[in-house]
């Protein structure tokens, strides 16, 4: 009887080990994210300079006087909340400039919303105006859908929409409501 007895301790003791072990989880993320609330940043950046470098060449430089990092959130993002200045260059050293007072960066998609007062001057001395614009950094692709203003040459042309590649060598301005051609 005492075996017995014993026998039947072991195995409730068995059962209750075997169902802690298998109800146990996984939580570091939550761990992690205790004492941090999700629209809190987790990281403030002041007085931004990055510059990007691909094989010894620089071909971005970033300015930015703040950047808050938001990458505790289930879609991930820097924000830019006073505006960015980007220089790009290319294999040559021509510089394309990109000003707005608010940006975004999308981690995970790999966009990019700039806002207010976006301008960008290429190395030609094109010019677009838009007070939103997205860049695609896996298409290297920009567009819009907001009124933009794009002048190249001589010409100043206003429209409702933007699509172009990163050199602006295919830039279409979409649904054009007035076209003006300066003299020299």
């Amino acid at each position: 009887m005492k075996k017995t007895y014993k026998y039947y301790i072991l195995n409730i003791v068995t059962a209750i080990v075997v169902t802690m072990f298998f109800s146990c989880k996984d939580n570091f993320k939550a761990v992690q994210k205790m004492g941090i609330s999700e629209n809190e940043p987790i990281g403030i950046a002041e007085n931004i300079n990055l510059v990007h470098t691909d094989s010894g060449k620089v071909k971005a430089i970033l300015l930015s006087p703040k950047m808050l990092n938001y990458q505790n959130r289930d879609f991930p993002f820097f924000e830019f909340p006073n505006g960015i200045t980007l220089d790009l260059l290319d294999d040559d050293n021509n510089k394309n400039v990109v000003v707005a007072d608010y940006a975004i960066n999308y981690s995970e998609t790999k966009l990019i919303d700039l806002q207010g007062n976006v301008k960008i001057t290429t190395s030609t001395n094109d010019t677009l105006y838009a007070e939103q614009l997205f860049y695609d950094q896996e298409k290297e692709w920009l567009f819009t859908n907001k009124p933009v203003t794009f002048i190249t040459g001589l010409d100043v042309i206003n429209g409702n929409g933007f699509d172009s590649n990163k050199n602006f060598t295919n830039a279409v301005v979409l649904e054009v409501t007035g076209t003006i051609t300066l003299d020299e």
